[in-house]
């Protein structure tokens, strides 16, 4: 079979949507290593991506500068404001589809338009485009922001008008998916399709990253490291966390003597943070390292990791982070929302606790503490969602149920 893959982000760290286009490339290969895989890779700027790692047949990158120019710019604060219609929006969206159109896809078996940040680009510079009838569309995120869970955008004009324009893409595609089954229900109603939204997980794959850089690693110092990596935004709430573990070690010197929480953070003021839990020495907040630094962290030195999903009210998306701790066969506790992804993926419910009860939180965060403390044995919160066996499995449907 011949793959071609239609890519947004590729860099090895900084973002978690680089990860995981990563580790899809990986796992595709391992799913049919007899096939041929290119890949597109259209970007913004000149990052390093390490492309050489990927196990893939080629790879085309465009990088593209969709500046709007000024007189755009400037008569679109007019112009949407009439008609709705985002001459800035569209004049990126055209710069993309201009690099897409001189894609030649005539040869391939399957196709797969890959989406990153809150923009989607790639995805709506394929409208109205031949290509479309032939791909996959994988949505990394819900469109537009509006409907993204923890998002304090408001409903406009402008927001409907995109998602008319998605709808269309949707309409025109030979079929879609995202990463989160939640996120594929919603938006099958969102956008009315009379098509099925598959789900395809993240995958992590440590193949296509180069590890070796520890530099910066942070060794524990107490016998048990809760850790945290990640960012601070669509409502996920770090305060109800570390205002549950301060508890537990005030009112318990063995916690207190024997455990450490070390958080790396962005998108979050950490002085502000720093200076909440300053008179706490068991919590450490630092900035965000890089990706090998922050992998060897959580596999070597973290004895629970923790996931925070969105909120306050609901996450149908999958953080990306899950299918690395998975890999890491470590304890992880997952603060959630009532209706979530790690609700439907997590089946033992002493690994998640409500994001609003800072009670459970205590009681979930105590027993991994008390458990770690007397056995390091492999556990496996995730069970085989994210197995090789899996991802062929839920491929596999993606490929075959859908044809032209």
């Amino acid at each position: 079979m011949k793959f071609l893959i239609i890519e947004q982000d590729l860099r090895v760290w900084g973002t978690s949507q680089g990860i995981i286009s990563r580790s899809f490339l990986a796992k595709l290969r391992s799913s049919y290593p007899d096939s041929v895989i290119d890949v597109v890779y259209i970007k913004q700027d000149g990052s390093e991506d390490r492309l050489d790692l990927l196990p893939i047949d080629s790879i085309e990158t465009h990088i593209l500068k969709p500046k709007t120019p000024f007189f755009t710019k400037w008569f679109n604060k007019i112009y949407w404001r009439l008609f709705h219609i985002s001459l800035a929006r569209n004049h990126v969206n055209k710069v993309y589809r201009s690099c897409i159109a001189q894609v030649d896809y005539h040869n391939y078996d399957h196709i797969f338009i890959r989406s990153a940040g809150i923009h989607h680009e790639t995805i709506l510079g394929c409208k109205d485009l031949p290509i479309l009838k032939k791909a996959i569309v994988n949505f990394h995120d819900p469109y537009p922001l509006f409907w993204y869970p923890g998002s304090n955008i408001s409903l406009t004009n402008l927001e409907l008008f995109q998602l008319k324009e998605m709808f269309e893409v949707v309409t025109q595609a030979k079929s879609c998916m995202s990463s989160a089954s939640l996120m594929s229900e919603d938006l099958q109603t969102l956008y009315g399709s009379r098509k099925k939204f598959y789900n395809l997980p993240h995958h992590y794959d440590e193949s296509v990253f180069d590890l070796s850089d520890v530099s910066a690693v942070l060794k524990k110092n107490k016998k048990i490291m809760i850790s945290y990596h990640g960012a601070i935004q669509f409502g996920r709430d770090v305060h109800i966390l570390l205002d549950a573990y301060q508890d537990l070690i005030e009112n318990n010197p063995v916690y207190k003597e024997n455990t450490e929480f070390v958080l790396r953070l962005k998108g979050v003021d950490l002085k502000k943070l720093v200076v909440k839990y300053a008179n706490t020495p068991n919590i450490v907040i630092l900035d965000m390292s890089t990706f090998s630094n922050s992998c060897y962290e959580q596999i070597y030195e973290a004895d629970i990791n923790i996931i925070l999903e969105n909120g306050p009210l609901y996450c149908n998306i999958l953080v990306g982070k899950a299918p690395f701790l998975a890999a890491t066969e470590k304890p992880v506790l997952s603060i959630s929302p009532e209706r979530s992804e790690m609700r439907r993926i997590i089946k033992d419910n002493q690994y998640i606790a409500s994001s609003t009860d800072l009670e459970e939180i205590k009681q979930k965060l105590e027993n991994l503490i008390v458990n770690r403390m007397n056995s390091n044995e492999a556990v496996y919160p995730f069970g085989d969602y994210f197995s090789d066996e899996n991802f062929k499995t839920m491929l596999d449907k993606v490929l075959f149920e859908t044809k032209s």
